[in-house]
């Protein structure tokens, strides 16, 4: 364990590397400034753009109302890093402590942190991911080159996948005046992240603004014209609807395909790390000077059973990264536990969606406040007689004190009076989540982890 005398060596003259010029990445940077860090910072980024908010990306970029360029973070302070943009990581040596880039270059490192995040999956039959009006949407450039597409005035788009950046895809297309066809192979939009339930909400929501739904259907094909111009998709029902764009919007993969082979406790599901955002090696043996945060992490949280979380939530990655920069530079006994309580939101329809906690553990609902119907409610979910998540259509007022309610253990289903409880609030009722073991289109929160009394768990190395 590093003593005081390195400690503050380390903040007068260390190197820190961090590897994703992100959210996350910017924010750790700006932390390890605030706590005194004053040696060298490098930023590396595969992209050539600084930190920028991707959220406006699904939102205002693409209705017009803000510009890709205009979308870059807020600086709380300079941090005087020398950045690496448009370079990507391919591969780290964790017995030297250096950073392998794709120009050649080796950075070395006393501290490193990775927040390299997520990608978003493409369309898998290559030929056709690359008929022209075929879009994937993670970043600022997928962004632009959508939008102009939009700003041309397409006859149709067509959305694959109903998770909340379809949705709000398809949103903004029928806030422009687009016809719009979302095909998703659950049964309801945001299934997979908030339930049936709640699901068929969002449904109503898409149906009433004038969205060609389609559910419980998956895309075979396709298909495009002799000038490679995508003209159709066909759906597994046997129909095809004409189309010349195309939005890919079945998830994302996280990137740590670089640290193939480096030791470190990296896979399709992420980094794991420990409660002090330190990652694991393949062994299992948690490292000193490695640490991991934002969308690529997973992490044990004591709220949800230890179950190891990987968040694509905005507000996990500002907190996870400012508790990895401080544990960085601090001694052991002064480190601190990232207790971050997922948190999301979405705006769709005009409708503003949020949750707290992980409503995707829940088996059980109930309507504690306002009306399905109306489109304004609490919805608290239950597990194992305990809140474990709550989501409110238009009314998030009360999501602090549902957040509450978890911090504290509380006994689900709760117990208060309210005065706007309805009869559909009365009792619980399933929260109809399908079955984990067929994919679904936009969770936000991924269990890929086990419970400690879990015993049927293996461990396989690089996986």
């Amino acid at each position: 364990m590093p003593g005081k005398a390195f400690l503050d060596w380390l903040k007068r003259e260390g190197r820190v590397v961090i590897v994703g010029a992100s959210l996350a990445g910017l924010r750790a940077a700006e932390t390890l400034r605030d706590e005194g860090f004053a040696g060298s910072l490098t930023m590396i980024g595969d992209e050539p753009y600084e930190p920028y908010d991707r959220p406006p990306l699904s939102k205002g970029v693409l209705l017009g109302r803000a510009t890709p360029e205009h979308t870059a973070l807020p600086r709380r302070r300079d941090v005087d890093a020398d950045w690496r943009l448009g370079v990507p990581a391919t591969g780290l040596d964790m017995a030297g402590r250096n950073v392998q880039l794709a120009d050649g270059e080796e950075v070395p490192y006393d501290r490193l942190l990775i927040a390299t995040g997520v990608r978003a999956n493409p369309w898998p039959h290559e030929s056709e991911a690359g008929l022209d009006g075929v879009f994937v949407l993670r970043g600022r450039d997928d962004a632009t080159a959508l939008q102009k597409r939009l700003s041309a005035g397409p006859r149709r788009v067509f959305v694959i996948g109903a998770g909340f950046t379809g949705s709000e895809i398809a949103a903004a297309c029928r806030e422009r005046d687009i016809e719009v066809t979302v095909a998703e192979r659950g049964a309801a939009p945001l299934v997979g992240a908030l339930g049936g339930v709640v699901g068929q909400v969002a449904a109503q929501l898409h149906l009433e603004n004038g969205v060609d739904l389609r559910c419980g259907v998956m895309v075979t094909g396709l298909e495009g014209d002799s000038a490679g111009r995508v003209r159709a998709a066909h759906l597994s029902d046997g129909t095809s609807v004409e189309t010349d764009v195309v939005v890919v919007c079945l998830g994302a993969t996280r990137n740590t395909e670089w640290l193939a082979g480096s030791g470190l406790g990296a896979g399709p599901r992420g980094i794991a790390c420990d409660a002090g955002c330190r990652a694991f090696d393949i062994r299992g043996i948690v490292t000193d000077d490695i640490f991991v945060a934002g969308d690529v992490a997973r992490s044990p949280h004591p709220l949800f059973g230890y179950q190891f979380l990987s968040l694509e939530h905005w507000g996990n990655a500002v907190s996870q990264a400012e508790t990895a920069a401080y544990n960085m530079i601090c001694e052991s006994a002064a480190r601190r536990p990232h207790m971050w309580v997922p948190g999301f939101w979405s705006s769709q329809f005009g409708v503003n969606i949020k949750s707290v906690g992980v409503p995707s553990m829940g088996t059980e609902i109930i309507i504690s406040q306002g009306s399905l119907a109306e489109r304004r409610f609490v919805g608290v979910y239950g597990y194992q007689g305990r809140v474990i998540g709550a989501v409110t259509f238009d009314n998030a007022r009360w999501l602090p004190f549902y957040q509450h309610l978890i911090e504290t253990t509380a006994a689900f289903p709760p117990q208060f009076p309210v005065v706007d409880r309805r009869p559909e609030g009365l009792r619980p009722v399933p929260a109809d989540f399908p079955d984990p073991s067929v994919p679904t289109h936009g969770p936000t929160v991924t269990l890929s982890g086990y419970s400690p009394a879990d015993r049927r768990m293996t461990f396989s190395p690089g996986r």
